[in-house]
């Protein structure tokens, strides 16, 4: 990836994307079909600002990190300020997608309810290939949500502007936890593929010959192999399975200490080791708080 080009202001967006200047400096909403890229325009950016993009019809390829994806239908992308973000097309070909980008200054937001609130949102943490899909009912209540944003901020400003936005914006937020929250009902064959591929990892994690002298894996670490977010990793194992990521890992952490006891001759302080605890105390509490018996008291249990 290239060195990211990094933009401090949406009014430095409208000028590096050849746009008029915006109606209001810490606020923009365009229509992606404005947009002219050229070849001297900057493909790998960074912004001080939160974005949400809405795109269809997409011809080329996003890129979080280096996590490509296709947009070939309705679909929403949330970013926070000072994540990066790339895109790829051909040289011989004009780039051209459809939908809405709406651009928002953390100094928008200062003062109101949405201020801290925004930090909530998962998923504008989220990586590219955990994009919001829309069916054609959603998209339709995006965009028109989006349409209200736009007509109030291309009227004349006044003493209620900034408060009618905030309230269409976070009307805009909650539509999309909603519909987050479908979509990782609804995707259950991927979700339950994600699933299972997180097992065979923590299995493979706590084969005998490969725990000497690992840590403890993280979520990060799982979400890292499995190629994505940790949040959006936590967030969907909580929904299949009502666990988290964090007690998935104790859970199975668990039953590996109770194979080392029941048929080793190790003693606790080298099971506490081999499974990746620093000290013996964080070993028998998580174990003790799992099965209400210390390591020891297990063990005996099968003498």
């Amino acid at each position: 990836m290239s060195k990211p080009y990094h933009i401090k202001s949406i009014t430095e967006y409208h000028k590096v994307m050849d746009l008029q200047k915006p109606l209001h400096p810490l606020i923009s909403l365009v229509k992606f079909e404005d947009i002219k890229h050229h070849q001297a325009s900057p493909t790998t950016i960074t912004n001080d600002f939160y974005s949400i993009a809405l795109k269809k019809d997409f011809n080329a390829k996003l890129k979080y990190g280096q996590q490509a994806y296709d947009f070939d239908e309705g679909v929403l992308h949330f970013m926070s300020p000072k994540q990066v973000l790339s895109f790829e097309f051909r040289a011989d070909e004009e780039l051209k997608h459809k939908g809405w980008l709406l651009l928002v200054h953390p100094d928008f937001l200062w003062g109101t309810p949405l201020s801290k609130k925004i930090k909530d949102y998962e998923y504008f943490e989220y990586k590219i290939n955990e994009a919001l899909h829309l069916s054609d009912r959603e998209e339709k209540m995006i965009v028109g949500v989006m349409e209200s944003i736009a007509q109030e901020y291309q009227a004349s400003i006044d003493h209620f502007s900034q408060e009618v936005i905030i309230a269409l914006l976070m009307l805009l937020l909650t539509y999309s936890e909603r519909f987050y929250q479908r979509q990782f009902t609804t995707r259950k064959i991927t979700n339950h593929t994600i699933l299972n591929q997180f097992e065979e990892l923590l299995v493979a994690y706590y084969r005998k010959e490969h725990v000497i002298e690992k840590p403890i894996p993280t979520v990060q670490y799982f979400a890292n192999e499995l190629n994505l977010s940790a949040n959006y990793l936590s967030r969907l194992l909580k929904n299949l399975t009502g666990k988290s990521t964090k007690h998935f890992i104790q859970d199975k952490i668990i039953d590996v200490a109770k194979e080392r006891l029941s048929t080793t001759d190790l003693s606790v302080s080298e099971i506490a080791y081999e499974l990746g605890f620093e000290h013996l105390q964080s070993f028998s509490k998580l174990f003790k708080s799992k099965t209400d018996l210390t390591p020891s008291e297990f063990r005996q249990s099968f003498n």
